[in-house]
């Protein structure tokens, strides 16, 4: 018999609504990407295969637009074997169709990295079904990824750091509208904002906090990683009195229902979501004069950075950070290796000038 839950933790919520979307998605795509998604339920999260779902779907959104043969059906009604027609040549004019096409009168651009994952989604469809037997072509594999082009680490000095909690604690330069709602949630935008920049973790992870996910004996926090795996976090003592403070506001408050083990309530009562913190965060860069545009991730970069400077441990600053493969946080923080590098061209003095 089935169990009926009433109530669904953060994580659990987003996994049911990224089933539903996913769900909706697939009946707009051919029959035999539902075996697919079903065939990598267990080894991908639902994000991952919502994310799959979206860029499958351009893919053959394309294919119906600019191939003859292909646009004579319709896309719920293509056949397996229409996988082995695609040449690496159609592929490759996918990924250039991705620099720029329009949409409902909405223009779209892809940059490298935006290639990259969508030609990755279409490669994990079609070793799917090559694995399986199911095909004997792959053609995605024998198309090359996109290559990146290495950009600057945008990160925050300390000086910017400090500004931007000053101008969170005191609500300097916003305007007359935005200072009506300071005085409701200063509290909650310091410790929020204090939190992201002291731990560096993601957007996503800091709205799925509980209150009970907090440890202060400990001064540590439990988080769900990308991939559903948990890990506590460490913070320090600035955290930890402006994270007290913050509890002692979030005491008084009557979540909605549903809401009652979020740490991060809007002022509707109701758990923060990530675009609210992503505008959040916008508003509060405007008090900043800096050419950088300060987005949430510009403050992981900026936890990062300076947590690499301090301690020079790559390994570190990969584990806490969440990144599974330590080349991927070199790749990142491959300028601060380049300085180090330089500081020690002239550490050594070989002879007394």
């Amino acid at each position: 018999m089935a169990q009926i839950k009433k109530y669904h933790d953060y994580h659990e919520q987003s996994d049911i609504n990224n089933m539903v979307k996913l769900r909706s998605l697939t009946s707009t795509l051919p029959s035999f990407c539902k075996d697919f998604f079903l065939g990598i339920k267990d080894t991908t999260s639902t994000r991952t295969r919502l994310a799959y779902a979206y860029d499958l779907r351009i893919f053959f959104e394309f294919l119906h637009e600019t191939n003859a043969l292909c646009s004579r059906s319709e896309i719920t009604d293509y056949d397996i074997s229409i996988l082995e027609m695609v040449k690496p040549v159609d592929i490759t004019e996918y990924l250039d169709y991705l620099s720029y096409y329009t949409k409902d009168d909405e223009e779209i651009t892809n940059d490298e990295r935006g290639k990259q994952r969508k030609l990755a989604s279409l490669r994990s469809m079609y070793n799917y079904f090559f694995r399986a037997e199911m095909i004997e072509k792959n053609p995605a594999a024998l198309v090359q990824m996109p290559k990146l082009h290495n950009k600057e680490i945008i990160r925050l000095d300390i000086d910017e750091v400090a500004k931007l909690l000053d101008n969170v604690e005191s609500g300097e330069k916003l305007t007359k509208k935005q200072m009506e709602f300071h005085e409701k949630t200063k509290v909650r935008d310091l410790a929020l904002m204090t939190l992201l920049l002291g731990t560096g973790i993601r957007v996503s992870e800091c709205v799925g906090l509980d209150i009970n996910d907090i440890d202060f004996n400990n001064n540590g926090i439990l988080i769900r990683r990308k991939g559903g795996y948990e890990q506590i976090v460490y913070f320090g003592d600035e955290i930890e009195k402006v994270l007290r403070e913050y509890l002692k506001e979030r005491g008084h408050v009557i979540p909605m229902p549903g809401h009652e083990e979020a740490l991060f309530l809007s002022l509707q009562n109701k758990r923060l979501s990530v675009r609210s913190v992503e505008n959040l965060v916008k508003k509060y860069a405007r008090t900043v004069t800096t050419l950088k545009k300060i987005t949430p991730h510009k403050l992981r970069s900026t936890y990062g950075t300076n947590l690499y400077k301090e301690t020079g441990d790559i390994y570190l600053v990969a584990d806490v950070l969440g990144h599974k493969d330590v080349n991927t946080t070199k790749k990142h923080y491959a300028a601060q290796d380049q300085e180090r590098l330089r500081m020690a061209a002239n550490a050594v003095k070989l002879r007394e000038s």
